[in-house]
């Protein structure tokens, strides 16, 4: 009989002779068909074993119908019943058909094993070693299932030992050719606000024949376009153009370039490059923009403007890059100071002042409660355009405005004549829970008040007594220096192309993961990172029919996804490029009459996102220049709308402060 096997067979779970007796009237070898009773159920168990590839596999193991009944009713059936149901269940046939089932089976089991290095015998023991009233079946499918996760184990080392082997992070300056081939200095200007560091830098770029310059913001490379625009060092003006995600405004024969750091451009080489606020090196997510353009940034001098707790880290950047530095410090052109008590109340408030709170619902509740006591009043928060903060931020330079009030967003990129700060909390929400503010921030933020040559010095307050002696704890604690190691390095298209040529992986969220996880990192020097956020979208892009690019582009687009209107359009233009469908927009100003100034600042911020994936994939999306029409429309609106609001407010209320 094929099933048959001289194994020896494990005891007997039986306890009733009579059982034996009926089994063995059967005709059957007791070393193949076996009664048992266990776990509550009275079952029958064949027995053999089958010889694949040289590998012998014992076998004890229940057949499809083997379970006959519980313990119980079985006691209850005669004899005869019990003669009927057995040869029911048992026959040459039914044995032959287990017997051929295993050998399928473990010919599958060993040949997967066999293709992944695995060791077929350690898989297939419990065939053999298990006693248990569950079909072959079931067995079989525990069985394959730990085979699985065992090659997907196999296969995950194999590929996080290519991916090791692909990408090197030791290597990450050399990926930076122009800059690598050039002989580089760089020069720290380190100071805090109101040191004159950027103006130093500045007017170095405008000296040199070509040069560019890094921004933290949109604002700022705005701002510093139309700075260099302006400058005349040989007599001449320069050619300067203006780079941005959202916007390009290319000079003829230009020689300068300002720009946002992330649109660094690696492969023209300059004369000079400014990099401004260092310290973002440390930023959480947009750290890796800070470390590309230090490693990347092709120019013969590059000025690293920032903060003074940036030094050790750029020291440590210097050395590893074997570049020259020269360290300035700077110390503050006009002295800052803590008003002796706190504000108190709205009437204690005077033109000159900035109000900072941390949230838009803040600043707009402030500004109205300014404005009733006929104060005008200038806004600034973080949702608003480039152009709408450049807007306000001018009629409180020209005395249009007595007060502004805004967020953080104060602290970087506007050059205001504030003579004094007065913060209205020290809480801010980090995006997770309200927690004090740190110390480098409200330094930056003080650091606005008293502008050099318009001021004789800035002054800073807290508006209630608890906020107040919280700032002045805060601007006299030691500043930490950022860490001299584990600069964070992003994942670029070129790098996820590589992960997925050693591994046939198009899921970005598993290149993301092993970008993170599984590239060699040797000494932590430099160090993988990507956002939540970018996480977060590429689980959904991968939903859909994209290629690696194109998913890698469209979880960088910079609309928030926390705003319900802005998310439903990023879906939706994710759709359209997987459908290879044109998104085109359509002409209407009109609307925006109709909506209420945070729709309007939305709507200003998705004409902005639109035009960033318009330069990107223009055959797709080919508005860009409407788009940045329509931006400006709707930043225009803005402007309009809190200029119209604050009026409004004021008529409202006797003027107090003429």
């Amino acid at each position: 009989m094929t099933a048959s096997s001289t194994q020896q067979l494990p005891p007997s779970a039986n306890d009733n002779s009579d059982d034996d007796t009926l089994v063995a009237e059967l005709g059957f070898d007791p070393q193949t068909v076996r009664l048992v009773k266990l776990e509550g159920r009275v079952f029958l168990q064949f027995s053999g074993a089958v010889d694949e590839g040289g590998l012998n596999v014992p076998y004890h193991l229940v057949p499809a119908q083997g379970v006959l009944a519980r313990p119980g009713k079985w006691r209850k059936m005669d004899a005869d019943t019990k003669r009927a149901l057995l040869r029911e269940r048992v026959s040459e046939r039914t044995i032959d058909e287990l017997h051929q089932s295993v050998r399928v089976f473990v010919r599958d089991i060993s040949g997967e094993c066999e293709d992944h290095n695995l060791d077929a015998a350690t898989f297939l023991g419990p065939l053999f070693e298990m006693e248990t009233s569950e079909p072959a079946s079931y067995l079989f499918e525990r069985i394959a299932q730990r085979v699985a996760h065992a090659v997907e184990r196999a296969q995950e080392e194999r590929h996080a030992a290519r991916t090791r082997a692909s990408i090197n992070l030791a290597e990450y300056p050399a990926s930076f050719e122009v800059a690598r081939r050039m002989p580089r200095k760089f020069i720290a200007l380190l100071g805090p606000t109101n040191s004159g560091k950027t103006h130093r830098a500045m007017e170095a770029l405008a000296k040199a024949k070509s040069g560019v310059y890094l921004a933290p913001l949109r604002l700022l490379a705005l701002e510093n376009f139309e700075r260099l625009q302006a400058a005349r060092p040989h007599g001449e003006p320069l050619a300067v153009s203006l780079v941005t995600g959202e916007e390009r405004r290319i000079a003829e024969n230009g020689t300068h370039v300002a720009s946002t750091v992330e649109m660094l451009d690696s492969r023209t080489p300059v004369e000079v490059a400014v990099i401004d606020e260092i310290q973002m090196l440390a930023d959480r997510d947009r750290g890796a923009a800070w470390t590309a353009a230090v490693c990347g940034a092709p120019a013969s001098v590059v000025y690293l403007v920032g903060a003074p707790e940036a030094r050790r880290a750029i020291e440590a950047l210097a050395a590893r890059l074997e570049c020259p530095l020269e360290v300035h410090l700077l110390k503050r052109m006009a002295p800052l100071s803590m008003e002796s008590g706190a504000v108190r109340k709205l009437r204690n408030l005077k033109r000159g002042d900035a109000v900072i709170c941390f949230s838009r619902r803040e600043v707009l509740m402030w500004r109205d409660m300014i404005t009733e006591m006929g104060l005008s009043v200038a806004t600034v928060y973080g949702n608003l355009a480039p152009e709408v903060r450049r807007a306000q931020a001018e009629r409180f330079r020209d005395g249009s405005a007595d007060i502004v009030v805004g967020t953080d967003a104060l602290a970087m990129g506007l050059n205001m004549p504030i003579e004094r700060i007065v913060m209205t909390t020290t809480v801010k929400f980090n995006g997770v829970d309200e927690e004090e503010i740190s110390a480098s921030l409200a330094r930056q933020i003080a650091g606005r008040a008293g502008r050099y040559g318009v001021h004789e010095e800035g002054k800073v307050a807290g508006y209630d007594d608890e906020t107040h002696e919280v700032m002045r704890a805060l601007l006299k604690e030691k500043l930490a220096p950022l860490n001299a190691t584990g600069f964070p390095v992003a994942p670029s298209l070129e790098h996820l192309h590589r992960i997925a040529a050693v591994t046939d992986e198009t899921s970005l969220v598993r290149l993301l993961k092993r970008f993170v996880h599984n590239i060699d990192v040797p000494d932590g020097f430099f160090y993988p990172r990507i956002t939540e956020e970018q996480s977060e979208r590429a689980e959904w892009l991968d939903t859909l029919p994209l290629s690696v690019a194109e998913k890698f582009m469209l979880s960088l687009v910079p609309v928030s996804t926390k705003v319900p209107s802005l998310h439903r359009a990023w879906e939706m233009w994710a759709q359209s490029l997987a459908k290879k469908k044109v998104c085109k927009l359509h002409e209407d100003i009109s609307q925006l009459a109709w909506q209420n100034l945070q729709e309007v600042e939305d709507s200003c911020r998705l004409y902005s996102a639109y035009a960033w994936l318009a330069y990107r994939e223009p055959e797709f999306f080919p508005s860009v220049a409407l788009a940045q029409e329509l931006a400006r429309s709707a930043s225009e609106r803005v402007d309009s709308m809190l200029q119209s609001q604050n009026a409004a407010a004021r008529q409202r209320h006797p003027k107090k402060f003429r």
